[in-house]
């Protein structure tokens, strides 16, 4: 039995960026949902694990760990088979620097709970992420281009591919024209191809209506 407890939720980019990592590593774990719009993430059984109330949070035997390029992190050095980031130190900062580019200057910017301060419009609160997510979508397409290959860097998978695809899975949602971006729609068309993805993906955990 695996020491590992995921709690997530199905539609969460950051959820699914750490599914992915450990499907591709071919980790065992077992994965708890955490039901976002019923506000089980505001629940105090669940703020002693995260006290940021953000999904995912992973159970490490007793210990939990939020944040999920932390985790991401954290899996790379403790599974170093099927590795996320390049041997050489200045292609590891890059990665960081393309998957920062939307873990810490996209997503954030465009969750729910930011959309619900901007305005209790809806609407307004998509145009508002629509808007950023094609400002982070846009930088990061002028720093793959130097980069990019089958991936977003080169050849191989990496935790830059694990921000990008929920990102763009994202930006279909508001209704981003991905053909403004046509790297980064070449790389999310592969990617959801793959079976770690495939089984990392929204609808692999989508709950029954």
């Amino acid at each position: 039995m695996s020491d590992l407890e995921l709690y997530h939720y199905w539609r969460s980019s950051c959820s699914w960026r750490v599914r992915w990592a450990l499907n591709y590593k071919n980790v065992p774990y077992k994965d708890i949902a955490v039901n976002l719009v019923k506000g089980e993430q505001t629940k105090q059984d669940f703020l002693k694990k995260n006290p940021s109330g953000h999904v995912p949070c992973l159970l490490v035997g007793k210990q939990p760990l939020g944040e999920s390029m932390a985790i991401l992190e954290w899996i790379e050095e403790t599974y170093p088979k099927n590795p996320l980031l390049p041997k050489d130190p200045f292609s590891r900062a890059i990665v960081r620097q393309l998957a920062l580019t939307i873990a810490a200057g996209t997503q954030p910017i465009q969750n729910l709970k930011v959309q619900k301060h901007i305005s209790t419009d809806a609407k307004v609160g998509q145009k508002f992420a629509k808007y950023w997510i094609e400002q982070g979508l846009q930088v990061y397409e002028k720093i793959a281009a130097q980069h990019a290959g089958t991936y977003s860097f080169g050849g191989e998978l990496t935790i830059a591919d694990l921000c990008l695809i929920p990102q763009v899975y994202n930006a279909l949602r508001f209704g981003v024209d991905m053909s403004q971006f046509p790297i980064s729609q070449r790389i999310y068309s592969h990617c959801r191809k793959l079976n770690s993805c495939v089984q990392a993906a929204p609808e692999s955990y989508q709950p029954a209506p």
